[in-house]
């Protein structure tokens, strides 16, 4: 059998050729793709002892492929619909690869054939002003990363944008003063403004007189000045929702998403002001 940089080829090629060539897809869901094969490579580090470049593609069997959903969910806590998310960007390779490689069709059928997981349908949760107020107390605002942190959940718990279009804002999207708003890109890749509160527009006025990182045009970078990834943005939420429950006691029946945050925009603008006095953007 051909080894890895055979694999390596197939995946560059389902990705330049397949995605983004032919069918054109967005670049949110080239980012999603590409996050899932990151932590199916970093699983199969530790799963298989073997390194990216020693992978084939027989190692991306069905029973492989289920230990690494289920350790989605009981490791990194991902929820069923994110376990779902990953399969959807693994079946889309795994039928690229049907017609590349043949020879191992009966293989990829098997992993095509795991199921998809049913999300139950639990009512939607929200987060309380106190509650919000909580989170963005626990962000530590005489640091870089912290200031960057609390403007991003501010403004995702202010506008209601979907974690998506938050990573994918530039510093140039931001237009502040009268008719304030963010320029982004929903679904569909349909162009949207959002209206900004006098609250985001304060906050992000403040974080925009931070020096951008390395250079980046990105209005959230990561510290190398790349843009974050949605699963970045779910772990430093992880984070501080953590640290909030220490003396948030209702936080701890709930499960916190960047969905969840957004879906709170409506609570927040009518507390704005009291939110922003209570955290400061600016350290002392």
């Amino acid at each position: 059998m051909r080894r890895t940089k055979d694999l390596a080829v197939l995946i560059e090629r389902w990705f330049t050729d397949r995605l983004m060539k032919h069918r054109g897809v967005s670049s949110n869901t080239i980012a999603s793709y590409r996050d899932t094969f990151r932590l199916l490579f970093a699983f199969a580090q530790t799963r298989l002892g073997r390194s990216p470049s020693e992978l084939t593609l027989r190692d991306l069997d069905a029973p492989f492929i289920g230990a690494f959903l289920e350790d989605l969910e009981t490791k990194r806590s991902a929820s069923v619909r994110t376990r779902n998310l990953r399969l959807t960007a693994i079946r889309s390779f795994c039928r690229y690869a049907a017609f590349e490689e043949p020879a191992h069709s009966a293989h990829i059928q098997r992993v095509l054939a795991i199921p998809s997981k049913r999300c139950d349908k639990r009512q939607l949760q929200f987060l309380t002003r106190p509650e919000i107020e909580a989170i963005l107390d626990c962000t530590d605002r005489s640091t870089w990363l912290g200031r960057r942190d609390y403007t991003l959940l501010l403004l995702a718990a202010q506008t209601g944008l979907r974690v998506s279009e938050i990573i994918d804002l530039g510093r140039d999207s931001v237009m502040l003063g009268r008719g304030a708003h963010v320029q982004c890109i929903g679904k569909g890749r349909k162009e949207r403004s959002t209206p900004l509160t006098k609250v985001a527009q304060q906050a992000l006025r403040y974080w925009l007189k931070e020096p951008g990182k390395r250079g980046s045009t990105a209005l959230f970078p990561n510290t190398h000045g790349g843009r974050l990834s949605a699963d970045g943005v779910q772990a430093l939420l992880n984070k501080y929702v953590a640290k909030a429950r220490e003396h948030c006691v209702s936080l701890r029946s709930k499960r916190v998403s960047p969905h969840v945050l957004a879906l709170c925009c409506h609570g927040v603008a009518a507390g704005g002001r009291r939110l922003l006095r209570h955290c400061p953007v600016v350290g002392p």
